[in-house]
């Protein structure tokens, strides 16, 4: 090989003065204080006849957990005491269907157990 190669050119370093910024913790909503109570007290006002209305206790809580989305996706709209009724009907249906469709497959498969073991 040949000696120019072998040879190393150093190279000098510049850094830029080191630049500092506050970070602080940033909430994905903006602070709603009293309208958290309000959505709240709507879910519970919306909430309570359906329960009322469910015959079996099993049910009440598929309900209670639509009603925790629907409030949950609620309160990152712009307006969530507006958006919640509709999200709540929503996802009550929703938890309707996938409860008659466990209903339907549990009588289906009903007695698929036994005639297996047998």
């Amino acid at each position: 090989m040949k000696e120019k190669n072998k040879k190393k050119k150093q190279v000098k370093t510049q850094f830029e003065p080191e630049t500092r910024f506050e970070v602080g913790a940033v909430a994905p909503v903006p602070f709603r204080g009293e309208l958290e109570t309000d959505l709240e007290q709507l879910k519970a006002r919306l909430l309570k006849p359906l329960l009322n209305e469910t015959a079996d206790p099993k049910q009440s809580t598929p309900l209670r957990q639509a009603a925790n989305e629907a409030a949950g996706l609620a309160w990152f709209t712009p307006f969530p005491l507006l958006f919640f009724p509709a999200l709540l009907e929503e996802k009550v249906y929703a938890a309707q269907r996938q409860e008659a469709r466990q209903r339907q497959i549990r009588k289906q498969t009903e007695g698929l157990l036994e005639k297996a073991i047998a």
